[in-house]
């Protein structure tokens, strides 16, 4: 064999010693992959959940997609040719050297569309007050977890922005929202859950006495909720009216309701209403205390902006959420929050998806 031909064997058997060593990159992607995909579906999820919200604004129907699994896939491959030839005459002789390689990233994402069942059941189902009682119980502020996601608590009204059924607050539910803040804040009041048959039973409780100031405080709110002046637990159940004062009947709303009353909020283009595409943006008057501002802040802009948490295109338009608003992106987080929390039962059959082996 040649010098030639001994060097490019020593090449070949570099190339064929990289390409063994490269063989085996499927431990070094699980924590690249995991966090890029982490990334692209909340970006995506965030996306989507205010495309929607915009949509209702506008009348237009709301269309939720998940991600039902993400399966990536790789393949390394590679191949070494070597051949020579050799006549008679030291003159003469023919060598063929090559090496080829190919990497192959082949991902597989699957998506379901939210309908029937799921969509009644993660979307139009009322959330279960002992949700609401854990919310509070895990830090939630009351004032956030009882303006958001309760409609009615003892008669007592919250407002609601839909335009089907919009109404303004009961003057009595801000003052009690703010009375059971500060409650809250001491400590004062918190949550049990009692089983029975099987079934679950949320009490809201009373914490015993603690100081003249905050006795008063629960008493004033107790008065307010119309309940028992002495009971330390009070049962919390669904509904519009309570049996007796040993009870609090909490008209919890659905996600759907919750996101309506959230896009009431939204700023739109002067132009939009001056040409009846939606209606005013909705303005919550509270007596003396004058205006109630939106929880979530959801501004508009003709170009896109350029400092924002999220944002999409709609109507020639961008809606988008400050990244500098830290309280709008709090409650936007917190309602993603909640969509898993009613997210519950049985999600369906999952997609078959067949994995190329070869």
């Amino acid at each position: 064999m040649t010098k030639a031909m001994r060097r490019r064997t020593g090449i070949l058997a570099g190339v064929t010693l990289l390409l063994s060593a490269c063989a085996s990159i499927g431990p070094g992607t699980v924590a690249r992959d995991r966090f890029d995909y982490t990334a692209a579906i909340s970006d995506s999820w965030k996306h989507q959940m205010l495309f929607n919200i915009v949509k209702i604004r506008y009348g237009d129907a709301p269309v939720f997609m998940d991600v039902s699994s993400v399966i990536s896939q790789y393949q390394v491959s590679g191949q070494v040719t070597l051949a020579g030839t050799v006549s008679g005459s030291p003159w003469s002789h023919a060598e063929t050297l090559g090496a080829t390689g190919q990497y192959v990233d082949r991902p597989t994402i699957t998506f379901s569309p939210i309908l029937g069942d799921k969509f009644a059941r993660s979307l139009m189902a009322p959330i279960p007050p002992p949700a609401i009682l854990s919310l509070m119980q895990a830090g939630y502020p009351v004032d956030l977890v009882f303006r958001m996601l309760v409609q009615e608590i003892n008669g007592i009204r919250n407002r609601f922005g839909g335009e089907a059924r919009a109404r303004s607050a009961d003057p009595e539910f801000y003052l009690l929202l703010e009375k059971m803040r500060k409650m809250q804040s001491d400590g004062a009041v918190g949550m049990r859950v009692k089983r029975k048959d099987k079934e679950e039973a949320a009490l809201l409780v009373f914490r015993g006495k603690r100081d003249p100031a905050m006795d008063a405080l629960s008493l004033e709110v107790r008065k307010l909720l119309g309940v028992d002046l002495q009971a330390s637990e009070i049962n919390v159940v669904y509904g519009t009216v309570p049996r007796d004062d040993k009870e609090i009947a909490l008209q919890t709303r659905s996600l759907l309701e919750v996101i309506v009353d959230l896009s009431a909020d939204i700023e739109v283009p002067a132009a939009h209403v001056e040409e009846k595409r939606v209606n005013p943006t909705h303005v919550e008057q509270a007596d003396a205390r004058g205006t109630i501002p939106p929880l979530i802040r959801i501004r508009n802009s003709p170009e896109k902006p350029g400092d924002a948490f999220v944002s999409v295109p709609y109507r020639n338009s961008y809606f988008w959420i400050d990244d500098r608003d830290l309280r709008s992106k709090k409650i936007f987080s917190f309602l993603m929050f909640v969509f898993t929390l009613v997210e519950t039962g049985d999600k369906g059959t999952a997609p078959i998806v067949t994995i190329p082996t070869g």
